[in-house]
């Protein structure tokens, strides 16, 4: 089968041999013809895959072809065939970038110079792709660094912000005006807890509760919710695969995912449309996958989500993963959903691609590793049902301050005798010299001196029989960089209620009085 090829030929007319040979080698060549530079100029726009140039057409040859290319910093191939004309020549069309010359009474090896620079000019073009690939990597790298420090402070402040409204909510003699005044430091506190979580998700650091999800279900499930968001005027289409393919991932995140792509498909919409949502499984080979995506090759299940709106052009998609930028008016977006998605779908194993153009609307494709499909199990959980007092020592140590403090007021408020440390140092000095048991070391991950991880490796053999419990404005990710298992730890996540503190310190110390009734 003849391959396409299209060729942009400067000079004048007399391509019959040049499209003569080039069939023989396999070709079917299309030609355009340009003789000027201002015809040059133009032709540059189109898509070509290779130019042949004579040497001279008048006052506009060869030479000052290559530099109407070089200056539209367009990457096309150009071969000089010509009639006679001197080494000294040739040599200089060489020098301004000419890929081969070939006389017209020997075009034998045209074939072999075009499938080279074809081939060559690929190879380029690949290159340049993967190296964009990796420097927007290693800035959204950053970015989500940033988004995570950025998070795991706030989250500090958070959770003073929104443990000492509690402990005044539950006083019973406020006046009314003070307590609605406290409520709504506590809904805005809450707000801001939600943004927190959309740092985290991005930098990937938001702890994910995975388990087995059909993919048909979930979207089946938010149908009637996307008919409510979306409104009247857009056309809501459901195209679910025939197979019953199933992911590992939250299930409400992806919820939030689809949810987030289909407000975006609306607002592309403002005069109605369609949206459709479709699922499916692809293979990805390693050459797609991994140039494209950087994920692992093999089968993924789909969803994609695609609209009928007014599309974007090639600079805003170049920016659409970045936090907080947006193309939409004032207080209508935070620019933090895309951000939100794509580390959501990342940390979820898959990735998320935009394919749009400008007039013929965008589509959202969400890929994600399949799964073998199991039934859900439920997330074993304390019952919670005993009293969240006691009497026990606990060692807390953070080097916040208020959250120390408001730790302390906390445990102490419940009955607990509490030891407080700001750092590592000081910490293993206050096991070492406390005389009594120490039933529990509420510890942070992250601390200036020395990690919390680092502190139990140290504290554990002179107190063999205290429980851990590790808090952290990161997430079990930051736990895992630190040497501790993903599983098989007690962990609080920042920002927390008294109460979750309360029950999670009692959850822990229950937990070993059951371990020493089941040794006995």
């Amino acid at each position: 089968m003849a391959h396409p090829l299209q060729v942009l030929f400067i000079g004048e007319s007399g391509t019959e041999a040049i499209s003569a040979e080039l069939e023989q080698g396999g070709y079917e060549p299309s030609f355009g013809h340009v003789r000027t530079e201002a015809q040059l100029q133009g032709a540059l726009s189109g898509k070509w895959d290779i130019a042949i140039c004579d040497f001279a057409v008048d006052d506009f040859g060869a030479i000052e072809a290559l530099r109407v290319i070089r200056e539209k910093g367009v990457d096309l191939p150009l071969i000089v065939v010509s009639g006679k004309i001197k080494d000294s020549e040739v040599l200089a069309a060489l020098k301004a970038g000419a890929a081969d010359h070939l006389t017209r009474g020997n075009l034998m090896r045209l074939n072999a110079a075009v499938e080279r620079e074809i081939h060559a000019a690929k190879m380029r073009r690949d290159r340049i792709h993967l190296e964009e690939q990796f420097r927007q990597a290693q800035k959204m790298e950053a970015v989500g660094r940033l988004a995570g420090g950025v998070a795991h402070d706030f989250n500090n402040l958070l959770t003073v912000i929104t443990g000492y409204s509690d402990m005044l909510l539950a006083s019973r003699d406020l006046k009314p005006a003070h307590r609605t005044a406290l409520e709504e430091i506590r809904r805005s506190a809450e707000r801001g807890g939600a943004l927190t979580h959309q740092l985290l998700a991005f930098s990937r650091r938001q702890p994910l509760e995975a388990r087995t999800v059909r993919i048909n279900d979930l979207v089946l499930q938010i149908e009637k919710l996307l008919h409510r968001l979306i409104g009247e005027d857009i056309e809501l289409v459901t195209i679910p695969a025939a197979s019953e393919d199933a992911v590992e991932a939250d299930p409400g995140r992806l919820e939030q995912v689809i949810m987030n792509l289909a407000v975006n498909a609306r607002d592309a919409m403002p005069g109605g449309g369609k949206l459709a949502i479709e699922t499916g499984t692809i293979h990805l080979d390693e050459s797609f996958s991994a140039k494209r995506f950087g994920i692992q090759p093999g089968y993924y299940v789909t969803i994609s989500i695609t609209d009928s709106g007014i599309g974007m052009d090639e600079e805003t998609q170049s920016h659409l993963f970045e936090p907080f930028f947006t193309t939409k008016h004032p207080g209508r977006g935070t620019g933090l959903g895309l951000a939100t998605a794509y580390g959501i779908i990342r940390q979820s194993g898959g990735a998320i691609g935009i394919f749009s153009e400008l007039g013929k609307g965008t589509t959202a494709r969400i890929y994600l590793p399949l799964a073998q499909a199991k039934a859900p199990t439920a997330r074993e959980k304390s019952a919670g049902q005993g009293p969240l007092t006691g009497a026990e020592t606990i060692l807390v140590v953070e080097d916040e301050a208020r959250v120390r403090k408001l730790m302390v007021d906390v445990l102490t408020g419940r009955g607990y005798t509490v030891l407080e440390a700001t750092r590592g140092q000081e910490a293993i000095r206050m096991a070492k010299g406390h005389k009594g048991e120490i039933d529990l070391a509420v510890v942070d991950v992250v601390m200036p001196e020395m990690s919390g991880p680092d502190l139990i490796k140290q504290i554990a053999p002179n107190r063999p029989h205290m429980r851990v419990l590790y808090t952290s404005g990161y997430t079990e990710e930051a736990m895992v960089h630190h040497g501790i298992p993903e599983s098989g730890i007690a962990f609080l996540q920042k920002p927390f209620l008294p109460d979750a503190l309360a029950q999670m310190v009692r959850d822990v110390l229950d937990a070993r009085s059951n371990s020493a009734k089941d040794r006995s």
